[in-house]
């Protein structure tokens, strides 16, 4: 990309920088190379196939979670697709008058909203996929079948990590506070 240090450049900036500095690098290594693989290879992506289908990345992932798990609750869909729920109600709309989705209320529980693929959108998601999926075969290239397999299962076993264990570790680092809630459109002070 441009404007961009090489992945070789960061890693050689970050070693000088920290010197004697008592760190886990292979821990920071591989915490910081997850963030730059998801950074790098999404913006491929937004940039390619989702580009050609005039789809944000956060459009993308709301329709893929309702296409894999069917109706759902929006609550549900902004947590697995990792937005806020106002987020999601924003991405839900446009998709909504791109007749990709449908919004529905809830049969027990008039406050909640369902979500589900209309016919256009699950058609949508049929060709659109494939493409998206020739895109990960390309950004996997450098990689074997067993590599690919081996850094799923790795990644899978971060991702465990924090579900189980992180808010127990959350607690403990803050004395068992609850972190200052984030003011909206700004980053945390510290």
């Amino acid at each position: 990309m441009p404007g961009q240090r090489s992945i070789t450049e960061a890693e050689k900036l970050a070693e000088a920088r920290l010197g004697g500095v008592p760190v886990r690098r292979e821990q920071m290594a591989a915490v910081a190379n997850i963030y730059r693989a998801a950074t790098t290879v999404r913006h491929h992506l937004e940039n390619s196939v989702l580009r050609g289908s005039d789809l944000t990345w956060t459009g993308f992932v709301v329709l893929w979670v309702v296409w894999i798990w069917g109706e759902s609750e929006t609550r549900h869909i902004a947590e697995e697709a990792g937005i806020s729920k106002g987020t999601l109600t924003g991405v839900a709309r446009t998709l909504e008058s791109r007749g990709l989705l449908r919004r529905s209320a809830h049969p027990d529980d008039g406050r909640l909203v369902l979500l589900s693929l209309t016919e256009e959108g699950e058609e949508f998601m049929c060709r659109v996929f494939p493409a998206f999926n020739e895109e990960e075969g390309f950004v996997t290239s450098r990689l074997s079948d067993a590599e690919c397999r081996s850094l799923a299962d790795g990644l899978r076993r971060v991702v465990l990590q924090v579900e189980e264990e992180g808010e127990e570790r959350r607690r403990s680092l803050l004395n068992g506070e609850e972190p200052a809630p984030r003011r909206s459109g700004r980053r945390p002070r510290g």
